[in-house]
């Protein structure tokens, strides 16, 4: 009697595509046709169904109509597990960053006076509409994060988040410190690593495209004390560590903190 395969599907909000792009490109994605069911792919099949039951349902690109956020309570109904796959999904997403202007006015920016069917809203994360059993880091996802995550899954088991910064991973290469040898603005502090520090290997300070480290050790005020001292006003910070971190609710509070304590 043959195992019953795995029924998966992949769904795209707002996004650009990049992540779904990533995942497509994959060798290894042909070894799994054995194992797997693909249910909906639109990038792959036109004739994708987004009500179909799966048992793992990968989803990229933040929220950001009204129509994406009932889809996504749909996907929610229909799927055993639930993983958010890149920075858009699991952080919003760079369309998260302005967050201090109305969506009016954002909204005439971009498309003026054009009519668009779509009802629209400020860009968030899935989580924010449904429960997320996993995340899946990047701008784009490494590929190997998503064969580690689909492989744990497909064996019954569970795969480990990852708990520690982008740091880490440039001392282990031993890259010089873009931070505090270059006094460049680097998040790797407070960014979440899988990325084998990519961008310090390059002199290139880390723009936090994989999100702040959860477990409420993103140490924000640490970061920001370190680029007051570099002459950054509270402004500059800000905008650079919401550019893939808006929706952090500590982020703002603990920034602040910092410049309080200059006035007392």
């Amino acid at each position: 009697m043959k195992e019953k395969k795995i029924r998966i599907g992949f769904y795209a909000l707002t996004s650009c595509y990049g992540c779904q792009l990533q995942l497509a490109m994959m060798d290894e994605l042909l070894q799994l046709i054995p194992n797997v069911e693909v249910k909906c792919w639109y990038m792959l099949e036109r004739d994708s169904s987004e009500v179909e039951p799966v048992d793992i349902a990968f989803i990229e690109g933040s929220v950001s109509t009204e129509e994406e956020a009932e889809l996504v309570k749909k996907i929610r109904e229909n799927a055993k597990i639930v993983v958010a796959v890149g920075s858009c999904a699991v952080q919003g997403g760079v369309q998260s960053w302005e967050r201090d202007k109305p969506l009016e006015e954002l909204w005439k920016t971009v498309y003026g006076d054009a009519k668009v069917k779509f009802q629209p809203k400020m860009a968030e994360p899935v989580s924010k509409y449904i429960r997320v059993d996993y995340n899946i880091y990047g701008c784009p996802p490494e590929k190997r994060d998503f064969l580690y995550a689909l492989g744990t899954f497909l064996i019954g088991s569970w795969p480990e988040d990852i708990d520690y910064p982008v740091c880490l991973e440039c001392r282990l290469n031993g890259n010089p410190c873009v931070l505090l040898e270059r006094g460049e603005p680097c998040l790797g502090p407070i960014t979440r690593a899988g990325c084998n520090a990519r961008c310090p290997a390059y002199g290139i300070a880390c723009i936090g495209c994989r999100g702040a480290i959860g477990y409420d050790v993103a140490w924000f005020d640490s970061l920001a004390r370190v680029f007051r001292e570099e002459g950054l006003t509270k402004e500059e910070i800000l905008e650079r560590m919401k550019m893939f971190n808006a929706h952090n609710p500590k982020l703002e509070e603990m920034v602040s903190r910092v410049f309080e304590e200059v006035k007392e």
